[in-house]
């Protein structure tokens, strides 16, 4: 087990423990976590600072609010359920499609399945209760708008929207990966619930390897596409709104999660002040040594 754990570190690989304890604690002051581990102050801060951001149509804060529910989505014709203080995907619901009579009104995810007007504010109702939040206490939920994926990704994400998350360290990218909605995920971009996490090329933006549950694959499973093919379009723009992520936030080590638009481009999704660490098997590369340098 030590010869194990001796190769790891050869490989600089990044763990748990040495990740809070010489990147987070250190360089995260405590205080500043509630600017990213709530998205609803994330939003307010990123607008000051015009950092684009997907829009907030309106924020459910309490259980009463929910009476005004119904009107609200007629106004639309597609947004997001998320958690403002949720982790790893968990909570959020993507609504693609709205259908509206004089007496119902039915919502429909990537995937097609089917959500009643009940069925949401059930699970708007869990939000508020701090079902998904990072401390389990009570949350708020936000309906934001649904980005248009920017058409890069068409031949390889099965639906729902990619992102890219950028390592940043006291300002710099030091690594980024991004990951691929597939059939398994419900179109989610979360790789614990089946995302693709692919590797990119700081320099040229271009994927050069990736894993699947932790498995080393070449292809997408659902589209069947080469997955090295995929450059990512405005990568400097990328890169800078990530690093200005350094100043926005206050944190020396961070992730920062950027989706893009097919009308306005590069979009700010949220910051991590504690980004997990897969983005190394992502790319076949630890963390520490580059982090070292």
């Amino acid at each position: 087990m030590f010869g194990y754990f001796k190769k790891l570190r050869a490989a600089g690989v990044l763990g748990i423990n040495e990740r809070v304890g010489r990147y987070i604690l250190p360089l995260n002051e405590r205080k500043f976590f509630p600017l990213v581990d709530d998205k609803v102050l994330t939003e307010k801060r990123a607008k000051e600072l015009n950092v684009p951001m997907p829009r907030n149509y309106f924020v459910v804060s309490e259980n009463f609010h929910l009476k005004s529910l119904e009107s609200e989505i007629r106004k639309l014709d597609s947004f997001v359920i998320k958690p403002s203080c949720g982790a790893m995907g968990n909570g959020i619901i993507l609504i693609t499609k709205i259908e509206k009579t004089d007496n119902s009104v039915l919502c429909y995810n990537p995937s097609g399945k089917k959500f009643t007007l009940r069925d949401i504010s059930q699970h708007i109702s869990g939000i508020l209760s701090g079902l998904y939040s990072l401390s389990g206490n009570s949350d708020k939920a936000m309906i934001q708008e649904l980005i248009f994926c920017h058409d890069i990704f068409d031949r390889f994400s099965y639906k729902g929207i990619p992102d890219v998350r950028v390592i940043v360290h006291k300002g710099v990218p030091v690594m980024a990966m991004t990951r691929l909605p597939t059939k398994e995920s419900d179109g989610k971009a979360n790789l614990h619930q089946g995302a693709i996490g692919c590797g990119i090329d700081l320099k040229t933006g271009r994927v050069n390897y990736g894993v699947h549950k932790d498995v080393p694959i070449t292809h997408h499973p659902d589209t069947g596409v080469d997955i090295q093919e995929l450059v990512i379009p405005y990568w400097d723009t990328i890169l800078e709104m990530a690093a200005n992520c350094y100043k926005m936030a206050h944190l020396g080590y961070l992730g920062a999660d950027i989706i893009l638009d097919q009308q306005r481009g590069p979009m700010l999704l949220e910051v991590n002040a504690r980004p997990g660490l897969a983005i190394q098997t992502a790319n076949k590369c630890g963390l520490l040594n580059v982090l070292e340098k």
